[in-house]
């Protein structure tokens, strides 16, 4: 029993912290400020959530747990809200949307330019 929850754990630990990386790259990759805030609030509950809940398996049922588990609720209810006040007060002040015609074509341009990338590694 003791091995199967040491898996858990770490399966816990990779994943919330695969989220977390993905999360940072959506932040570099993204063309614009509302993508970017979707990459970074969804992922960052997400990573943050596996992470406390690895690091609850590890401690056992003791008063760390709880603690881990406040800290939980907390994430969960202020990261979302945060990520939709920043993007509410940015469309307030202006900053526009983007078109969807304009991000279908930034996302095929990315694409395209990955697969140009793929085709040459491959063919050097």
């Amino acid at each position: 029993m003791d091995a199967a929850r040491e898996i858990a754990v770490w399966l816990c630990l990779l994943a919330g912290s695969g989220f977390s990386i993905i999360g940072g790259i959506g932040m570099i990759r993204m063309p614009d400020f509302y993508t970017r805030s979707h990459a970074a609030s969804i992922t960052d509950t997400m990573g943050a959530t596996l992470i406390l809940l690895g690091l609850g398996l590890h401690s056992g049922l003791n008063l760390v747990t709880v603690k881990l588990f406040m800290i939980f609720l907390f994430l969960y209810l202020t990261s979302p809200t945060a990520a939709h006040a920043l993007v509410k007060a940015a469309y307030s002040k202006g900053l526009d949307a983007p078109d969807v015609q304009e991000a279908t074509g930034a996302a095929q341009a990315i694409r395209n330019e990955a697969l140009e990338a793929a085709r040459r590694g491959d063919g050097a």
